[in-house]
């Protein structure tokens, strides 16, 4: 078996098991890409896969879930409460969202990464909100082997911050037996060749990461800031779809001749983020006044801030 390989236990024909793998996210976030490269793997190895998926919002922030059984012959895809052998989650609150969905003693690859809707927002100026901390004790309880990761961050070091997706896929191929060379036949197939490169890197940092015992701790909230926040705009993602200029409260942001979004009132912006979570293409990002940070490298973002009046 693959280190720390989690066993099967989602039901038998035959008398060998099926096995079920739960992928789970929020709109945008490439969960059902994943899923179809996790089908793919498999059936190169040639199990009997069934696959199936709810889309959620066509927007980023709505529930996106796949459901993914797999063995010598499987009738359904669905997964019941407490028989996913394995729980991939894009984003923190959907992992605690989907927890009872696995068996006692399966794996977790959890992304620490934090997509805060807005109607968790109780102050949007000091940033404050009522998303769950990032704690890993309910997992502990529940759960067997444990892995979490700063998938994003990983994906954005390597040069595409969507690619965060093939990070946690190299995390879960660590705990099934799929031989890497499947998993990589999977992503030349599924996978657009301009982008091959950069999601096979990101597969084999996830393969080769080390794993802390509990997520990180979350960065305090932000005092209220002196400055207007910081928008940050990746102009090659954008598509023009028009999106956040409608939403921002606002007036900050408007479309240039090229259909491009661009920063029209930075001083105005009062960070509610409405804009970076409704984005389709994630090429809006909002940061704390006072953050300076130098950006890794990727795809050059427009930085735009400013002082309130």
């Amino acid at each position: 078996m693959a280190e720390g390989a989690v066993a099967g236990g989602t039901g038998s024909r035959g008398g060998e098991p099926t096995r079920g793998l739960l992928l789970v996210g929020v709109g945008g976030q490439g969960v059902v890409s994943a899923s179809n490269i996790v089908a793919s793997a498999l059936m190169l190895c040639g199990h009997d896969v069934k696959e199936t998926e709810v889309h959620g919002m066509a927007q980023r922030g709505g529930i996106v879930y796949s459901h993914v059984r797999y063995g010598p012959r499987v009738a359904s895809p669905l997964l019941a409460r407490g028989s996913a052998d394995l729980l991939v989650a894009f984003e923190w609150a959907e992992v605690l969202r989907w927890l009872p969905f696995l068996r006692p003693g399966g794996g977790v690859v959890a992304a620490v990464d934090r997509i805060v809707p807005p109607a968790a927002c109780v102050d949007r100026r000091a940033w404050a909100s009522r998303y769950p901390a990032l704690d890993g004790a309910p997992l502990a309880r529940w759960a067997g082997e444990r892995r979490f990761v700063e998938a994003r961050r990983v994906a954005e070091e390597l040069g595409n911050a969507k690619a965060a997706g093939s990070v946690l896929l190299g995390v879960a191929s660590r705990l099934m037996d799929v031989p890497v060379e499947a998993w990589e036949e999977a992503f030349r197939a599924r996978v657009p060749a301009r982008l091959l490169e950069v999601n096979l890197a990101c597969f084999e940092a996830g393969r080769e990461a080390a794993f802390p015992a509990a997520p990180p701790p979350a960065p305090s909230p932000a005092p209220r800031p002196r400055a207007a926040p910081r928008i940050e705009i990746t102009a090659a993602w954008c598509k023009g779809c028009d999106i956040c200029v409608r939403v921002c409260p606002e007036r900050c942001l408007a479309l240039d001749e090229d259909e491009k979004v661009v920063v029209v009132a930075p001083g105005s912006c009062t960070g509610c983020r409405l804009c970076e979570l409704l984005c389709p293409d994630f090429a809006i990002a909002v940061r704390p006044g006072e953050e300076e940070r130098p950006r890794e490298p990727g795809p050059a973002r427009a930085a735009v801030g400013g002082s309130r009046g």
